[in-house]
C-alpha cells in the first residue's frame, strides 16, 4: 500500500516498521479520573499497567509505560532504573515483542 501526499509535502516515504503499533480505541469517558498514587519508601507511586514499547538513548534501555487508571495521552518514557517495581511487566513486553 503506498500513501501519496501532495507535492508540497517534503519527507521520506520510508516508515521503520518498529514505529508502527496497533491501534487501541480510547473510549470516551474511559480512564477519565485519575487514580491516586501509592505512597511507597514516602514517595508517591502509580501502578503500571503495561509496557508499550521499547528504545535505547545513549545505550540505555528506555520505555514507554501506560499507567493504569490514566489515558493514553498520560504513556511516558521511563529508564529502566525509574522501573525497578516492574520486572514482570518488562519480562512479559521483551517475551512479547522478541
Amino acid at each position: 500500500m503506498e500513501l501519496e501526499l501532495p507535492n508540497i509535502v517534503k519527507i521520506h516515504l520510508v516508515v521503520n516498521v518498529s514505529r508502527i503499533h496497533r491501534y487501541v480505541e480510547q473510549v470516551e469517558g474511559q480512564k477519565k479520573e485519575q487514580p491516586a498514587p501509592v505512597i511507597i519508601e514516602r514517595e508517591e507511586k502509580w501502578e503500571v499497567e503495561r509496557i508499550l514499547n521499547k528504545q535505547q538513548v545513549r545505550g540505555k534501555d528506555k520505555y514507554l509505560v501506560c499507567w493504569k487508571g490514566f489515558m493514553a495521552e498520560s504513556d511516558t518514557w521511563k529508564g529502566r532504573e525509574n522501573l525497578k517495581n516492574t520486572k514482570e511487566a518488562i519480562k512479559e513486553f521483551e517475551k512479547e515483542y522478541q
